[in-house]
């Protein structure tokens, strides 16, 4: 009979499932920005964004406004490795006066309530941070700050809502300060939901959902801030306090909705509000039951039809009576107990049907209550993307606690809904006091570590002014390299090319490129058409070098070198023909002319002997001696910045300077020939290569070194030499990240202070890595995979400081790159005469072409320090080798002019 009446009630797997999947709805909407106003589930960001790592420690105050009773706590947290803190707390009622009294009166209360606490505690003359656990739905727009949306719980205080409740704790405490001399700084304000997490967060860091079940009804978890549209910034997690006691207030759940959850909600103090916390809270349990049991009555299915007082009393059963009644261990004595003490005079039959009933509502609680859960699970998996998880959910509320049967039916529910996580469920031990501790520990830990971090960070934000300094600085060297007295002791050794022109497009023939400038070696056929159908074809082959011939000696390098063109010959069916070859040689060299290169010194890993010094042209020509295979008309000696330059030039007459943001950092350009002292002439133009890497070797720039630059360069093939590329190039951009992880490690900021053994390795950290950790596109979560390529076990919060540090010497190489190029543009500005000049830049190098940010901070740059130049930026097609074939080209035109 029960079954039929209550059909409703009884609700199936696919009905749960249906539910789950509206609450998944109503979360995405609360998340919004756009639908967030009109959502019933308000998905209220909390600020709380990192839980306990177990480091924290210290002092803390906690008050707790939302029971039945008012709490002050002090919790002492032990940074004792075991994670211990110690928890003494004291309980004061709240009178009704009190909690539906006016606003003033309810924070004076909550003030003297604490003063008393710190007095029995003797804490009067401590400064100590306090947590406020403010268990009513507030608007945060910061961690110590919330808006009251509505009162909830039978409180009614006025004057209240829609003021930050914090300021008037704050009000409330400053009456106090002066005559008690108490000192208490309010650091966040923490719905319980969110302290219940936390709590249990504390013990087992795999907790990230908080859920209540008593008199209210709540869950909170940790979203990923990318979908969190009220608050700005896309790092890192954040708890969002659900506030799910509102989801069906639109009518979502109407169709589950029974006669019975009507008339509860029609009498109680916030009709259509609250409609799901209405179904599943203690607050309320108790009433369903009885205006069921009321109904059952008058329909003379119970008690003889007799209608007692107590059945027609509002609030007359209570939750503890629906517990009592549901010990079915006692059989049905308890039943039998609690309907005589209500002058209801049960048969057996009454008494087997009413626990049917207190077992039906308290099922469907368990029921709705693990479906909204399990929305939030799934959600949860899908945000980390994985398959399986597993997870920790923190619960507390007295219904959950003292109900017999209610937490084995939620848990059970849980799992059957949600197969694919593993979750354990812990119980907290006064979460809503810790909890606020805890939030506050966290803040405090948090606050500290911001400190230190913006501190290691700090010399790598450069202002304006400086970076002025830099561009004046790094002009004054362009010049000291060009003048004949100032060249020999020049850091900036502004090397003339011998290429004196640019394409004009009636280059043509085959030509043979070798490059030569990292790890790898290409030889490269490169054949160019003039005229209409004008065009360049390429053929090439890539060789690797093995360390060994890098660090080797000079013969065996270059034995290495014709071996590969001969295969490349061989391979490409031109072994007899004698065709004109440039070679990219992406190493400063002093030019006497176009084919004659003599190497100033190795840079980017190489080491060979007897090769500095030496005309790398000679040497080449020896090994094909040596050979003695195949011939080769060796017309230029080229530097890949210059190639870069020609290559661009080959499509726009205007671009008169290269640029590298690669492995290494270079840049060349079309200075006046009256202005290169050392070279003879004054008539046309010669392309200087500025080998701008050397700057401030000299000291010039040390005002900007930082101690991981010093590390990077001391620890580097040649310190003391290239300290402006070593600040600026892909090569050790990932290096000096390194060094800064490692201190902050060192600090206990980053990695649980463990220096693990992949991050003592230098040059683990390539600059790929910080290509990939900055994409904008790129989740924490895929952060996180890449360090643990990386052997680094890191949190979500270690992520953002990977990131963060990643972004600030990433930014600060781009700014410095672009302080030196203003410098470059700005003197070609000045040769000219112009005021206003308008020119191009050819660009190359994987830092250039594949960092998310550098190309538009450098580019941001030179606007900045260079307002009266116009500058396009221009990506070079392969300039090593297209660029050196164009340049052999070039200069063939210019020596058949010559001749002729």
């Amino acid at each position: 009979q029960v079954d039929r009446y209550l059909y409703h009630m009884r609700l199936s797997d696919d009905v749960l499932l249906d539910v789950m999947a509206r609450f998944q709805t109503e979360m995405v909407k609360g998340l919004g920005r756009d639908t967030n106003p009109t959502a019933t589930v308000k998905m209220l960001p909390s600020f709380v964004r990192s839980l306990p790592d177990g480091s924290e420690k210290g002092d803390f105050l906690a008050v707790d406004l939302g029971g039945s009773q008012f709490r002050a706590h002090q919790v002492k947290v032990f940074d004792d490795g075991k994670q211990s803190s110690q928890l003494e707390s004291k309980f004061y009622p709240t009178p009704k006066e009190v909690i539906q009294g006016n606003g003033a009166e309810l924070f004076d209360y909550v003030a003297d309530c604490l003063l008393d606490f710190m007095e029995t505690k003797n804490l009067k003359h401590k400064k100590l941070p306090l947590g406020f656990t403010f268990s009513f739905p507030c608007k945060q727009t910061k961690l110590e700050e919330g808006v009251l949306l509505a009162w909830t719980k039978h409180f009614k205080v006025r004057g209240v809502q829609d003021t930050d409740v914090v300021s008037s704790l704050r009000k409330a405490l400053q009456k106090h300060k002066a005559s008690f001399d108490i000192d208490v700084d309010v650091l966040a304000l923490v719905n319980d939901t969110v302290g219940t997490m936390m709590t249990c967060g504390y013990d087992d860091q795999r907790c990230e959902v908080g859920l209540i079940i008593g008199t209210g009804t709540n869950a909170c978890y940790m979203e990923e801030m990318r979908h969190i549209d009220l608050v700005e910034g896309d790092e890192g997690r954040m708890c969002i306090n659900t506030e799910w006691g509102a989801f069906g207030d639109d009518g979502a759940l109407d169709d589950l909705r029974t006669e019975f959850d009507r008339e509860l909600d029609l009498g109680s103090l916030n009709p259509g509000k609250q409609l799901f916390e209405k179904m599943i809270s203690s607050l309320y349990l108790g009433e369903l039951v009885r205006l069921i049991l009321l109904k059952m009555t008058k329909e003379g299915l119970l008690f003889n039809g007799k209608v007692s007082t107590a059945l027609l009393t509002k609030g007359k059963i209570e939750m503890k009576h629906v517990s009592a009644m549901e010990k079915y261990k006692e059989g049905l004595s308890n039943t039998k107990e609690i309907l005589t003490e209500l002058n209801l005079f049960p048969s057996e039959d009454d008494c087997i049907a009413v626990q049917h009933v207190c077992t039906i509502v308290s099922f469907r609680s368990a029921n709705l209550c693990a479906a909204a859960l399990a929305a939030i699970l799934t959600r949860l998996r899908e945000n980390k993307k994985l398959l399986r998880m597993r997870t920790t959910v923190g619960i507390d509320g007295g219904l959950y606690k003292t109900h017999p049967q209610y937490a084995k039916r939620l848990h059970k529910v849980v799992r059957r809904l949600v197969p694919n996580c593993d979750v354990r469920f812990l119980l907290s031990v006064s979460g809503s006091g810790k909890g606020a501790a805890m939030v506050t520990a966290v803040a405090y830990r948090l606050a500290a570590q911001r400190k230190r971090i913006d501190a290691a960070l700090a010399p790598f934000l450069l202002s304006l002014e400086t970076l002025r300094e830099v561009k004046n600085k790094m002009r004054s060297e362009l010049e000291y390299g060009l003048k004949r007295e100032t060249q020999a002791s020049a850091t900036v050794k502004m090397l003339p090319t011998y290429v004196c022109g640019t394409p004009d497009g009636t280059e043509k023939g085959k030509f043979l490129a070798l490059d030569l400038g990292g790890t790898n070696f290409r030889v490269l056929l490169v054949k160019i058409r003039s005229g209409r159908r004008r065009s360049v074809q390429m053929y090439n082959k890539i060789f690797a070098i093995p360390l060994e011939i890098m660090q080797g000696t000079g013969e065996e390098l270059f034995d290495h070198i014709v071996q590969c063109i001969a295969d490349f010959l061989e391979y490409m069916g031109i072994k007899g023909a004698r065709l004109p070859l440039g070679f990219t040689f992406s190493f400063p060299c002093r030019q006497a002319s176009i084919d004659k290169g003599t190497l100033v010194g190795w840079t980017k890993g190489f080491k060979a002997t007897d090769c500095e010094g030496e005309d790398v042209v000679d040497m080449l020509r020896e090994a094909i001696r040596r050979r003695n295979e195949f011939d080769l008309d060796i017309v230029a000696v080229v530097n890949d910045t210059v190639g870069t330059m020609m290559t661009c030039g080959y499509e726009d007459p205007n671009c008169e300077i290269g640029l590298i943001a690669g492995t290494g950092s270079n840049v060349c350009y079309m200075e006046d020939m009256k202005n290169i002292e050392i070279v003879e002439g004054n008539e046309g133009k010669m392309c200087i290569n500025t080998e701008w890497g050397g700057f401030g070797d000299n000291g010039c720039i040390d005002n900007i070194r930082t101690k991981y630059d010093k590390e990077v360069d001391e620890g580097s093939l040649n310190p003391g030499k290239q300290r402006y590329e070593k600040m600026t190039s892909g090569m050790y951009l990932g290096e000096i990240v390194r060094q800064i992880l490692i201190d902050l490690t060192k600090q206990g900021l980053l990695f649980r202070g463990q220096i693990s053994e992949s991050l003592r390795k230098r040059g683990i950290f390539e600059t790929k890595f910080l290509s990939q950790i900055e994409s904008d596109r790129l989740a924490l979560l895929q952060v996180r995979r890449i360090l643990q390529q990386l052997g680094l076990d890191s949190t979500c919060e270690d992520s953002i400081i990977v990131k963060e540090v990643c972004g600030a010497v990433s930014k600060r190489a781009a700014q410095l790159c672009g302080a030196g190029l203003a410098a470059v543009v700005e003197k070609k500005r000045e040769n000219r005469g112009v005021e206003h000049l308008q020119i191009t830049v050819g660009v190359d190098g994987t830092l250039y072409k594949l960092h998310p940010h550098f190309s538009r901070v450098l580019r941001e740059t030179v606007k900045e320090l260079a307002p009266q130049c116009d500058v396009t930026f221009m990506l070079s097609e392969d300039g090593s080798g297209k660029g050196a074939a164009l340049i052999t080209a070039v200069a063939k035109r210019l020596h058949n002019i010559g001749q002729k």
